[in-house]
């Protein structure tokens, strides 16, 4: 799942359910059925409020019509598939942990959408092509069990090295890294704070310190993570695990009752930045249509309205936070990150490296 996480499956786990961005009929067709539907795939994380989707869809005369297509990597792959006939006009939902398979497949057209000077550059990975759109960003962090730790005295771990320490043995459960987009996130951040040479020897220690693995982000966090409210109906007992560094608003958003506080806390010397772009379709049947869409995604008022749907922050520099995530769960101040070329370079063979050595 993306960082993008991940908050519809977020509020299922909580009891909740968000709103999901459908403007069409059963009747569209997609970007082949009229002129006037612009198609949007994505992962199934997507969200938007419903006012202001309808308000982009007054303005601008197009009718959007989502389709979501499972996880990201998921989803990924399926659009390179389908590339020479797609399913839509935008994808939404590419990460920088997959960007370069989905540019060297040729999955997009050039587009430079309009208010891209109003994005840090930082967050332009294909800046010079214009192939993909940053739409927003997160962190991928262990998150810990405040009540845990405070009734056994111990401090949460803040490093990567204190999850090797036999004081959080058998603690931690992160997602496997082949099936999971926060679990390659998290495998990358080992990559980049350890090195090519260094990441399988501590992966090795972790593995000897009771690391559990499972298959992705919803059965990590709402079952087995003892700090979540899904994990607390649950009865889990790991009190460790790899989310998001906005995982703790979510926690006080959707508490009932709402508490004062986050249950939970983000170990800050773990996190991975995570970038998520949108793009115009190659062969997108409504260009103009995506086009616009595109502009859409990273004007003020979506990007204001997209972290209490999807629960990641605004690309944009003067979108506002809302304050429960300024106090609760602020991004990470120094996360780990790596170069999409490098990422591309060794992203097959380490996640074949790891599956040999945690899984096997």
């Amino acid at each position: 799942m993306s960082i993008t996480k991940k908050a519809t499956v977020m509020a299922v786990g909580l009891g909740l359910v968000t709103l999901s961005a459908c403007g069409s009929s059963d009747d569209d067709q997609g970007s082949g059925g009229s002129a006037r539907t612009v198609t949007l795939v994505s992962h199934n994380s997507w969200a938007v409020s419903k006012d202001v989707l309808a308000e982009f869809e007054k303005s601008s005369g197009y009718r959007v019509k989502v389709l979501e297509d499972g996880d990201a990597g998921q989803a990924v792959n399926k659009a390179i598939l389908t590339k020479d006939n797609p399913q839509g006009d935008v994808f939404f939902g590419v990460d920088n942990t997959l960007l370069s398979r989905a540019l060297d497949n040729g999955l997009f057209q050039p587009y430079e959408a309009k208010g891209l000077d109003r994005i840090d550059a930082t967050f332009q990975l294909d800046r010079d092509e214009h192939r993909v759109t940053p739409v927003d960003y997160g962190d991928i962090c262990v998150n810990y069990d405040k009540k845990y730790f405070e009734e056994r005295d111990l401090a949460p771990p803040s490093t990567l090295d204190d999850l090797v320490e036999p004081a959080y043995k058998n603690l931690l459960v992160t997602e496997n890294a082949s099936t999971s987009s926060p679990g390659l996130g998290f495998l990358l951040g080992t990559a980049a704070r350890y090195g090519d040479d260094g990441w399988p020897e501590y992966w090795k220690k972790l593995k000897a310190n009771g690391v559990k693995v499972v298959d992705g982000w919803e059965q990590a966090y709402n079952e087995e993570f003892s700090g979540s409210a899904g994990g607390k109906a649950a009865k889990a007992d790991r009190p460790l695990v790899v989310s998001y560094a906005s995982s703790p608003p979510a926690e006080v958003i959707y508490g009932d009752p709402k508490p004062a506080t986050a249950p939970t806390g983000v170990a800050e010397g773990t996190c991975f930045r995570q970038v998520e772009f949108a793009g115009l379709l190659a062969n997108a049947k409504n260009s103009e249509g995506g086009k616009a869409l595109i502009d859409f995604l990273i004007s003020k008022k979506f990007q204001e309205d997209m972290p209490l749907n999807m629960f990641v922050y605004p690309v944009v520099e003067e979108a506002d936070v809302p304050a429960e995530f300024t106090e609760h769960g602020p991004a990470a101040k120094d996360p780990a990150t790596m170069d999409p070329a490098e990422i591309a370079d060794h992203r097959d063979e380490w996640v074949k490296s790891w599956t040999s050595l945690v899984l096997k």
